[in-house]
């Protein structure tokens, strides 16, 4: 994390970064679930959602026999460190209901940093930009309706968005009303 001459991080002065998250869910009302997820991230006064993709139904990744998820993207801007955004996140993942599970399996909510600034870290339970999220439309497709030239890896979201949608089963499902904000 860089630093400035008087030793302060861009959290200490307050510098505020855009990132993404993803959301997804497959248990339950998985509508309403996205829904509670985004009221509990407005409520944060931490972070400030600047947009929200459509929601996307897509096939379960890595494991098959399990309900269809809901996946969208959201927009934020926030001044905390990624560290302290994942602290956020999984709590509220484990006040909605989140059991820890097997990998990719089935989740009330699942809500995962894509990116945030120009942040590169890989830590214990801590990877930004997101491994593997260039291989998963449930990712590229909302995140691409939201910054369609937004360069990931050196390509732009929305020319990876079109390859994985051609390769992975995802349709469009709906708006999520403006009654979450």
């Amino acid at each position: 994390m860089g630093q400035n001459l008087r030793g302060e991080t861009r959290e200490e002065k307050g510098e505020k970064k855009r990132g993404y998250l993803s959301l997804g869910s497959n248990l339950g009302d998985r509508e309403e679930n996205l829904r509670r997820a985004i009221r509990a991230l407005h409520e944060c006064s931490k972070i400030e959602i600047r947009r929200v993709s459509h929601v996307y139904e897509t096939a379960p990744f890595g494991v098959t026999g399990q309900p269809d998820f809901f996946n969208l993207a959201v927009e934020i801007e926030t001044g905390l460190a990624a560290r302290e955004l994942l602290g956020i996140l999984k709590q509220i993942e484990k006040e909605m209901g989140r059991l820890e599970g097997p990998r990719w399996g089935p989740r009330v909510i699942d809500i995962d940093i894509l990116l945030l600034g120009e942040e590169k870290i890989e830590e214990e339970g801590l990877k930004v930009p997101h491994p593997g999220m260039t291989e998963r439309a449930f990712v590229m497709v909302p995140l691409a309706e939201l910054e369609p030239g937004l360069l990931v890896g050196g390509e732009r979201a929305e020319e990876i968005a079109a390859r994985l949608a051609k390769e992975q089963r995802i349709k469009p499902f709906s708006e999520l009303t403006r009654e979450t904000s």
